[in-house]
C-alpha cells in the first residue's frame, strides 16, 4: 500500500490515471455506436490495419508523432472504405474482403517495421503504453474524445433513428449518408487516438466491451452511451490500481477488466432471465 501511495504521488502516475479515466470513458461512450451498428468485426479488422499505415508513413516521412498519427488514420480509412468498394463489385462478402485486406496489410506493415529496425516500437503500437504517452498524445486523445462525446450527445435522437432504420431516417429528412460516413470517420479517429494507450490489438476491446456489457442488462439504447462510458472509465481506473501492485501490463489489464465486467453482466442477465418466468407464474397464480 505504501508503494502504491508513493507511486500515486508521482506526476506520471497522476497523468496516467487521468488518461485511463478519460480515454476509457470516451471509448466506452463511442462503443455504443459500434454495438448498435453491429460493426465490431469491422472495427477489429481496421484496428489491426493501423500498423501498415504507421510503417509506410515512417518510411516516407521519418519517425515523428504526426507521421504515425496520419499514417494510422489513412490506413484505417483505406482498409475500411476499400472493403466496401471491393465487396460491392464482387460476389465476396465485405467481411471476407476486410479479413484479407487487414491481414495482408498487417503482414506488410510488420515486415516494413522490422526492416526499418523498429522492433522495440512494434510492441508499443500493438499493445500500447499509457505510461509513456506524451503530452501531445494525451491532448489528441482528450480533444478527439470530447468532440465525439459532444457531437453524439447533441445528435443522439436523429442518430438513434438512423441506426435503427436508415430508410425511415432518410424519409424524415435525416442525412443518412452523411451520418454513415461521419460515424465511420468518428469511430476511426477515436480508435487512432487511443492507439498509444492500448495499442492496435487491444483497442477493439475498449471500443466494444463497455456498451456490449450494458446491452446485456438494459434494453434502452440511450443507456448504451452513458452506461458504456461509465463502464469504460471505471473499468480502466480499476485496471490502473490492479496493474501496479500485480506488475501487469496496464493496457492488457484494462481489456481484461472490461472482459470480466462483460462476463459479470452476462451472468446477471442470465439470472434475470431465469427469474422472469417464476414472476409471471406467481402473478398468474394470484389472478382471480
Amino acid at each position: 500500500m505504501t508503494d502504491l501511495l508513493a507511486f500515486l504521488a508521482e506526476p506520471i502516475a497522476q497523468r496516467s490515471l487521468w488518461a485511463c479515466a478519460f480515454i476509457g470513458f470516451s471509448n466506452g461512450f463511442v462503443s455504443a455506436i459500434v454495438v448498435l451498428r453491429q460493426s465490431s468485426l469491422q472495427i477489429g479488422a481496421i484496428s489491426c490495419a493501423l500498423l501498415p499505415g504507421i510503417a509506410i508513413a515512417i518510411m516516407l516521412f521519418g519517425l515523428t508523432q504526426i507521421s504515425v498519427l496520419l499514417g494510422a488514420i489513412i490506413a484505417a480509412m483505406i482498409v475500411g472504405l476499400g472493403s466496401i468498394f471491393v465487396a460491392r463489385g464482387s460476389r465476396v462478402h465485405q467481411d471476407t474482403v476486410l479479413s484479407i485486406l487487414h491481414s495482408s496489410a498487417f503482414a506488410a506493415g510488420f515486415i516494413i517495421l522490422m526492416q526499418l529496425g523498429l522492433q522495440q516500437k512494434i510492441d508499443g503500437w500493438l499493445f500500447g503504453s499509457i505510461m509513456s504517452m506524451s503530452h501531445s498524445d494525451l491532448w489528441i486523445a482528450y480533444a478527439t474524445g470530447a468532440v465525439a462525446i459532444l457531437g453524439i450527445s447533441i445528435l443522439q435522437r436523429p442518430l438513434l433513428i438512423y441506426l435503427f432504420d436508415a430508410r425511415m431516417a432518410t424519409s424524415m429528412g435525416i442525412p443518412s449518408k452523411l451520418f454513415n460516413y461521419g460515424l465511420f470517420a468518428l469511430t476511426i479517429l477515436v480508435l487512432v487516438s487511443s492507439l498509444q494507450a492500448v495499442g492496435s490489438f487491444l483497442s477493439i476491446g475498449l471500443l466494444v466491451a463497455p456498451a456490449a456489457s450494458v446491452a446485456l442488462i438494459s434494453t434502452r439504447p440511450a443507456a448504451l452511451f452513458w452506461g458504456g462510458g461509465l463502464i469504460g472509465g471505471l473499468g480502466s481506473v480499476l485496471a490502473f490500481f490492479l496493474s501496479y501492485p500485480l506488475g501487469w501490463h496496464l493496457g492488457a489489464s484494462i481489456i481484461l477488466v472490461l472482459g470480466l465486467i462483460f462476463a459479470a453482466c452476462y451472468i446477471i442477465a442470465q439470472l434475470q432471465a431465469q427469474r422472469r418466468p417464476k414472476q409471471i407464474d406467481t402473478k398468474l397464480a394470484k389472478a382471480p
